[in-house]
């Protein structure tokens, strides 16, 4: 991994370390269009600069068609670029460039694919896959450039040498290339053709002038590349007009009348690679201080010619703890190596220093209970890295707010308040030059990083517009965004949807307690909502997550596969191999029906009351037992656990 990463790293000229300021208007326009169409108003001042420059670069190419022949893959460019065409051997998964596509036999015609761009290309034990978008919808506009959804990913398999090698190794094979399946099911990827998506507003604006001349992927900030990993064949082979970056996270924005002025409000979200996984699977922090759930989320908004922006991050508390299931509804929280708990913090708050400036850290967790242990630990191990550049703040949530008194998060904001005053936002004036600087970050946790998150990131989110639209002389002094009741529901809806995005890619359900992000309060529709989201996460946690956790590892590289050392799926030994919930279930169902049909024949003869006791027995024997070892009954990772 840091090889890889330091590849990325070397190529990006600015960093958090070092920029050569360029001043340029930052402009976000409204989709007018959908799906294949994507259209955006004229907000061209500035904008034209930053295309004049991007001229020179090698464009990516926009649209395919993959031509599937029997012995290889070729890639013909039809959006009108002129280009050589790209062939992959579905022997061994090698690239090359070619000048014409042969011609086809009238005996088997090749398949024909479009695609709308290359992910790009993983190695396993035997073979290599080809990841392609086979399917993309437009979902907005950013710089002026449309950005596209990813609506279908396809696995194309380069696996033509496997049926000369053993058996055995097929079979490895196979069990690779069906974890690796599971990534067609990725969600909430966005990409752009011209926009680069990794970087923050005032990072891009930041951007030198030779930085903004590099291809889209070397200008990316690899924390936030979803295809890192997937690029590397690509990049090898020197193939720039494929090389696509992809963001994982969410991208949604609307337009809203302020009296005759018209706001338009995008919220970006991205999420880092580095610790990426499922909800039970990936918790805390690891060795180096990257944790689990890592989103950094903007809000921007464009008015007359003003842009500003605000970004938040989320993340796991960075201690190396877990939260491994075991059937029950709520797994006890561990805490792990103890005495390694300082230098893990301290890593990651000199991480997010650098990258960020000034941080306030938000705590949301109960203060007492499970949770507690985790709150204490926190509280006492920041006492090392507090300081004037980093504050702690613990505020519990449901103790101060419960479930629906939400509106006392103005009591947290209180306390807050100061630091976003002096650290909260960014502000670009008509010339595009800096009024304000964002000098700091809040960094917001919960259990999850969701739920209790995303409402008050939204909290934030909204105070700070009002800041903004305050200091440019839009809003009045007690003017707020409630004031204008389609910019108010808007505003809400954008969140909800953000805070749904973020969490369906972390639990596999939307964010409980979203009616009060969505309405302003909560409802009833929303409670029942949130008790069937529990109930389904509760399922997804102990039953798929494993392997989709497998997927993510083989994807961002977490888990390399290597010929040169036996590295293959774990196979389950002892009880796990026998191991079944469907049929430990079934069992103990079926054991109560004949308890229950042999206690109706009891009236008849006394010799069924002795059967009716020995279904219960076996019955409960068998739950007890599924109790006793509900670790071994859920999906667990096959490949890679989690380091700490």
């Amino acid at each position: 991994m840091a090889n890889r990463s330091f590849r990325f790293s070397a190529a990006i000229a600015f960093g958090h370390y070092e920029y050569k300021p360029l001043a340029f208007p930052f402009f976000v326009s409204l989709t007018c269009g959908h799906m294949q169409s994507c259209q955006t108003r004229p907000y061209v001042v500035g904008i034209s600069i930053m295309m004049e420059k991007a001229d020179s670069v090698q464009k990516l190419y926009t649209r395919m068609r993959l031509w599937e022949f029997p012995d290889q893959y070729v890639i013909e460019p039809t959006d009108g670029s002129s280009g050589s065409y790209l062939a992959v051997s579905r022997k061994d998964g090698s690239i090359k460039l070619i000048d014409e596509i042969r011609e086809c036999s009238t005996v088997r015609v090749p398949k024909i694919f479009t695609i709308y761009g290359v992910a790009g290309m993983l190695r396993l034990l035997e073979g290599s896959y080809l990841l392609a978008i086979t399917g993309r919808e437009c979902v907005g506009s950013y710089l002026g450039h449309p950005i596209f959804k990813v609506s279908s990913l396809k696995v194309f398999p380069c696996d033509c040498s496997l049926d000369n090698t053993p058996s055995e190794q097929q079979k490895t094979e196979m069990d690779f290339s069906g974890i690796l399946r599971v990534a067609e099911k990725t969600t909430g990827l966005f990409f752009s053709y011209d926009a680069n998506l990794t970087l923050s507003t005032q990072r891009l604006n930041d951007l030198g002038d030779e930085s903004r001349l590099l291809p889209l992927w070397r200008q990316a900030e690899p924390r936030f590349l979803w295809n890192n990993y997937l690029l590397e064949v690509l990049i090898e082979n020197k193939l720039d007009p494929y090389l696509l970056p992809i963001v994982q996270g969410s991208f949604h924005h609307f337009e809203a009348a302020i009296g005759k002025d018209i706001i338009e409000i995008t919220i970006i979200a991205r999420r880092c690679t580095r610790r990426n996984g499922t909800r039970m699977w990936r918790r805390g922090a690891d060795p180096d201080g990257y944790v689990a759930n890592f989103v950094e989320t903007e809000q921007i908004m464009q008015i007359n010619g003003y842009t500003g922006s605000i970004v938040q991050v989320r993340g796991s508390i960075p201690v190396p703890w877990q939260q491994i299931v075991d059937l029950t509804y709520k797994p006890k929280y561990e805490l792990l190596k103890h005495d390694e708990a300082p230098r893990v913090l301290e890593r990651h708050f000199l991480d997010l220093r650098k990258k960020y400036g000034s941080v306030l850290a938000i705590d949301l967790v109960n203060e007492h209970g499970g949770e507690g242990r985790l709150c204490e630990k926190f509280g006492k191990t920041m006492q090392h890295v507090s300081g004037n550049d980093v504050r702690y703040l613990h505020f519990d949530f449901h103790h101060i707010c419960g479930h629906i008194h939400f509106d006392r998060l103005s009591i947290l904001y209180d306390q807050i308040s100061d630091f976003l005053e002096r650290n909260g936002y960014l502000l670009l004036n008509e010339k595009g030059e800096k009024m304000k600087e964002q000098l700091g970050i809040v960094r917001t946790n919960c259990i999850d990083c969701l739920d209790r998150t995303n409402v008050t990131q939204s909290m934030i989110g909204r105070n700070m517009l009002e800041f903004q639209l305050r200091r440019i002389g839009i809003f009045g002094a007690e003017e707020t965004i409630s004031s204008h009741p389609n910019l108010d529901d808007n505003f809400k809806i954008l969140w909800a949807n953000h805070g749904d995005d973020i969490s369906t890619q972390y639990t596999g359900t939307p964010a409980l307690k979203g009616d009060f992000v969505r309405f302003g309060h909560r409802t009833m529709q929303g409670i029942l909502n949130d008790g069937w989201n529990a109930l389904m996460r509760y399922y997804l946690n102990n039953f798929c997550d494993g392997t989709k956790q497998d997927s993510i590892d083989l994807l961002q590289g977490h888990f390399i596969v290597s010929a040169n050392r036996e590295q293959t799926p774990s196979q389950s030994q002892g009880i796990e191999a026998i191991a079944s919930f469907p049929l430990a279930l079934g069992l103990v169902l079926t054991g109560f029906f004949f308890t229950t049909m042999s206690l109706t024949q009891v009236r008849y003869d006394f010799k069924h009351l002795f059967f009716s006791l020995l279904w219960a027995s076996i019955s409960v024997g068998i739950a007890a037992f599924v109790k006793a070892n509900g670790r071994v009954f859920c999906n667990r990772p096959r490949l890679h656990k989690p380091r700490c």
